[in-house]
């Protein structure tokens, strides 16, 4: 890898041969040297979890011959993949680390449970500049083509300004064609959650299981949010911090008899 082009770390958590990783992978090959270390297997909703009961693997593949990118395919979470990456496979920090494009919205408290916010706050938290990067379509025929323009000119920016101390960026496309996006907005993340239920079965041999579903609920009804933004046509990116202290908490709680 060449030291004059920026070295470009992809991760995802839709699994390494997913059409969203491999858009990702074809625009980041025009701004540097990539290394791509994403999961063999599909890891949706595997938040920040990392593999310490278990072995991992990670093995060099090829995907794509004709292409100049190097890949690992890693048996573990999308977090293990950027452990194993930074402290493993590449000799250098990397310039950037993005992850996705997921197959999937990760706006609004989506972001807590998502494998690619995850992956990229592992790489922030060591000093990474890192984004992650979300399509709101969950279809694996997805179409990614329209937003390779929008995914490349953010990376740029991203390289070529000093991203803020502690901060990755959480990026959300809405579901609409080339001349229906209006734009991209700078947004805070949507006031919602989920409501969730379990469809309890039982199994031909008798044992009872759930399969968990849930409606999303949005209460927020600012116009400065990331829901807002894709309902709107918009695209949305959200700076996240992965220091989870609540300052505005401090002076209360010093005010209890501790």
């Amino acid at each position: 890898m060449s030291k004059n082009r920026p070295l470009i770390l992809i991760t995802n958590d839709d699994g390494i041969t997913a059409p969203g990783i491999r858009t990702l992978i074809e625009v980041m090959n025009e701004l540097g040297d990539v290394c791509v270390v994403a999961p063999s297997s599909p890891q949706s909703g595997m938040g920040h979890a990392i593999t310490i009961n278990d072995t991992l693997y990670c093995d060099k593949v090829v995907i794509d011959k004709n292409a100049p990118q190097t890949e690992y395919s890693c048996s573990g979470t999308p977090v293990d993949c950027v452990k194993l990456a930074t402290n493993e496979i590449l000799t250098r920090t990397p310039d950037l680390c993005v992850s996705g494009i997921n197959h999937g919205s990760n706006s609004s408290i989506n972001v807590i449970y998502s494998g690619t916010m995850s992956a990229a706050v592992e790489a922030g938290t060591i000093g990474i500049p890192s984004i992650g990067f979300s399509l709101l379509d969950y279809s694996l025929e997805a179409d990614f083509s329209h937003i390779k323009k929008y995914v490349k000119s953010i990376a740029i920016e991203a390289l070529q300004n000093k991203m803020p101390k502690g901060v990755v960026l959480n990026v959300n496309f809405p579901k609409l064609e080339e001349k229906e996006i209006k734009g991209v907005k700078i947004c805070r993340q949507a006031d919602a959650h989920w409501t969730e239920n379990f469809d309890k079965r039982t199994n031909p041999l008798g044992r009872d299981y759930y399969w968990l579903t849930g409606e999303f609920i949005n209460n927020d009804k600012g116009e400065d949010t990331d829901e807002w933004a894709l309902r709107n046509g918009y695209i949305s990116i959200v700076p996240v911090q992965f220091d989870l202290t609540a300052h505005h908490a401090i002076k209360d709680i010093n005010s209890w008899d501790l």
